[in-house]
């Protein structure tokens, strides 16, 4: 058995899916039932979350790759597919095994420097202290995809305590560190993704923060056989809350 908990639904070749940072498995449940008639999706709940494992002390890249790993072979995957965090571990999945397909959306690679990594002592700080909400907003601005400013620490606290949505999220907040770390320490020139030998279908969305559609274009050039669609609609959140049926259409077309 996988060390992980598993959604899965629909029928046909597996797929897996593997969350991105703050998020859970069932984010994913709309991409999943779109897909349901063409895959057997199986939706990871990452370390940290539900009735996963935690992090743990040694929590590192090896962790989720080992996870990914167990899933493909339970479930006799062939393809997988990543958001954000969940995109990195995916394309270092794929360096490690055969696979039909890796897909990716706007993953969290760090190549010359362009992941943001200066906030994070300022949001464990603000996280032990006990600011969640200006934690949050500090961390989401530092990543370009947030105002900041007191109005809007005000609406996320008003999240974090009211609604049912906030509060999981909030949860999950200590689980940010320790992922960005991995993502920042993995910074390199993109020269290690030559390695992938799958076909790679790299996805990203016009209203998403720069540095993020620009790694997609270097690994384009970077992995053998690789396919890039940037969908000028699309925001970083598109797989699992703006836009996750048209999400699924790329995925199978």
């Amino acid at each position: 058995m996988a060390s992980v908990d598993v959604l899965t639904t629909g029928t046909g070749p597996g797929l897996v899916v593997i969350p991105g940072t703050t998020r859970r498995a069932r984010h994913y449940q709309s991409l999943a039932d779109a897909l349901a008639d063409r895959y057997t999706v199986h939706v990871i709940e990452r370390r940290g979350r539900g009735k996963s494992p935690a992090q743990g002390d040694g929590y590192g890249l090896d962790a989720e790759i080992t996870d990914v790993l167990e899933v493909l072979e339970e479930t006799k995957s062939r393809q997988v597919f990543g958001h954000s965090y969940g995109g990195l571990v995916a394309l270092h999945a794929a360096l490690r095994t055969a696979l039909d397909r890796v897909i990716v959306y706007e993953p969290a690679t760090s190549i010359n420097g362009s992941l943001p990594g200066g906030w994070l002592p300022r949001y464990e700080k603000l996280l032990a202290d006990g600011h969640d909400a200006r934690a949050m907003v500090h961390f989401l601005h530092a990543l370009d995809m947030m105002p900041s400013g007191p109005a809007m620490v005000g609406v996320v606290w008003a999240m974090q305590h009211l609604t049912s949505e906030g509060r999981a999220t909030r949860e999950l907040l200590p689980t940010v560190p320790p992922e960005f770390h991995v993502a920042v320490e993995l910074d390199s020139d993109g020269g290690r993704y030559s390695a992938v030998t799958a076909p790679a279908l790299l996805l990203g969305g016009g209203r998403s923060p720069a540095y993020l559609l620009e790694v997609l274009h270097v690994l384009s050039q970077t992995i053998p056989r690789a396919q890039m669609i940037v969908t000028p609609e699309f925001d970083h959140n598109a797989p699992d809350l703006s836009a996750p049926k048209a999400v699924a259409e790329l995925i199978r077309a």
